[in-house]
């Protein structure tokens, strides 16, 4: 057995969470999955994966080679892309995760018309509201939407948006609309955990910047969530300007302290810092700056 063959297969098994569907992915037999795997367990001297009747895991040792093992298959993937990028052709995979929110509304510019303008290129787009470590996780690129925490990681910004606080029209007539960003104290606020600070929010009031209290019983970790909710007149709510443009538009939800300048959120491409970066990621960098950004302030249809 070829030992990269192992490694592919050991990986891809780490991805898929299943030998069967390792083997789907690699177009090749689950018992073939299995062996090579087996073999590479072997050759190295140690049990990279606990394999029970329910569920597979990664044992230390696994967890420590899994890392060296993405580092290897994206030193050959790039290997390959290089020698096809010199004949002006890009190819090769990229693995990038986003917000799910954010992923799922933009998910065309993300995916699709990059691939249609570059048909050597596949894109595997994970979304997830969790933090995700680049190095071990064997990703390419993570689009995160405000503070950068991560320092270690070269960041790129895309384009800006705008939290707006928001209501339903039947909220507001039997509650009544807040004047002042500190009114909210005396409102049920509806709030999204994915927010650097849930209870807080920052508004510009004559120039200052000032942060308030968001009391409230609700806190869900999805702005499309929130969003329902405000639909629903549970309450104000602050949430991206992408997500709420069309309700704002067609009146089902009403913005309020529109004065007073409300939360500005990056949206950001991260990647780990590298000597090289493969023209794949950059085009992609390139075609994501073109098409996001005067996408952010207008964003698609709900459900389209």
């Amino acid at each position: 057995m070829d030992r990269l063959d192992g490694i592919r297969a050991f990986v891809a098994v780490v991805d898929a969470a299943s030998f069967t569907r390792a083997g789907n992915r690699l177009g090749i037999s689950n018992k073939l999955v299995s062996k090579y795997v087996a073999a590479l367990e072997a050759q190295q001297g140690i049990t990279l994966l606990n394999r029970t009747t329910r569920a597979l895991s990664l044992t230390p040792a696994g967890e420590r080679f899994l890392v060296a093992a993405r580092r290897v298959l994206s030193a050959v993937e790039e290997m390959d892309a290089q020698a096809r990028a010199d004949e002006g052709v890009l190819s090769g995979r990229l693995r990038v995760t986003a917000p799910v929110t954010f992923g799922e509304m933009f998910a065309p510019v993300l995916t699709r018309d990059f691939i249609e303008a570059h048909p050597g290129i596949s894109i595997d787009l994970r979304l997830t509201d969790r933090y995700v470590d680049l190095a071990a996780e064997g990703f390419d690129l993570a689009l995160r939407i405000g503070v950068l925490g991560d320092s270690s990681l070269i960041g790129r910004r895309l384009g800006r948006t705008e939290s707006f606080a928001v209501a339903s029209p039947a909220y507001l007539a039997a509650h009544g609309r807040p004047k002042h960003p500190d009114d909210l104290r005396d409102h049920a606020n509806v709030r999204d955990s994915n927010a650097a600070s849930p209870n807080r929010a920052t508004f510009v009031v004559d120039g200052r910047a000032i942060s308030v209290p968001l009391p409230g019983r609700i806190t869900m970790n999805s702005p499309q969530a929130v969003r329902k909710l405000a639909l629903e007149g549970a309450g104000i709510a602050l949430i991206p300007r992408f997500v709420i443009d069309h309700d704002i538009a067609e009146g089902r939800l009403e913005r309020v302290l529109a004065d007073f300048p409300g939360p500005q959120l990056d949206i950001q491409a991260l990647y780990l810092p590298q000597p090289f970066i493969p023209p794949r990621l950059t085009a992609y960098l390139e075609h994501l700056r073109a098409r996001l950004s005067p996408l952010l302030g207008k964003a698609p249809p709900q459900g389209s």
